[in-house]
């Protein structure tokens, strides 16, 4: 769970994790400005393009962290088609599926140590209220959970589908909340092993 760094090499595993969460933040902010479906296509072929130096295995494994979004894709598209307004629809989309995919790129080149320290020196001012080496652990966990609880969905979704014809549904939810909390708790343990928040951050 806290090691979703991507074993093959890149160039953007030797930038600095600050760098990268600062251009994940801008590149964010530029999407929601873009209306146009043709300029976030470009984004999207942008982000895509940052994937190609980690060649096909890198890549095979950014579509597969993009699963989980093509149920929303599908109930986008489809409702923005029955209202009659597919150029929204598309902009949603594409803005939707270009953000995801720039923030897993950057949590497939980024370790958790690095991302909790930047956090950390980002929340200093907050010291008087809440300790900040909890509050960037707090962040990075969302950060490193949101592609991996949409990982579990997918595998429980495959699943049912090889023993079933009906759709899943709602019925994933149950064994989805259970797998999140079967993770929170190998998290937690992963945690203690490694000093908790008042040791050393962990790798991964």
């Amino acid at each position: 769970m806290l090691t979703l760094t991507s074993p093959v090499d890149t160039p953007w595993h030797h930038l600095p994790a600050g760098a990268k969460l600062a251009a994940l933040a801008g590149f964010t902010l530029v999407l929601f400005a873009l209306k146009s479906p043709w300029a976030l296509g470009a984004a999207l072929g942008l982000v895509l393009a940052l994937h190609l130096p980690g060649g096909r295995r890198f890549g095979l494994h950014a579509l597969k962290m993009l699963r989980p979004l093509w149920f929303f894709v599908v109930v986008v598209s489809a409702w923005h088609l029955w209202t009659g307004e597919p150029r929204t629809g598309a902009v949603i989309v594409l803005r939707m599926i270009a953000a995801v995919a720039a923030a897993n790129l950057v949590t497939m080149t980024t370790r958790l140590s690095d991302m909790l320290s930047v956090i950390e020196r980002l929340m200093r001012p907050l010291a008087p209220l809440i300790p900040p080496r909890r509050l960037a652990l707090a962040f990075a966990l969302v950060i490193r959970f949101i592609p991996a609880l949409g990982e579990s969905l997918a595998r429980i979704r495959d699943a049912w589908a090889a023993r079933s014809p009906r759709r899943a549904g709602w019925r994933v939810l149950v064994p989805g909340v259970l797998a999140a909390l079967d993770d929170a708790d190998r998290a937690a343990e992963a945690l203690r092993a490694r000093g908790g928040t008042d040791g050393e951050p962990p790798r991964g």
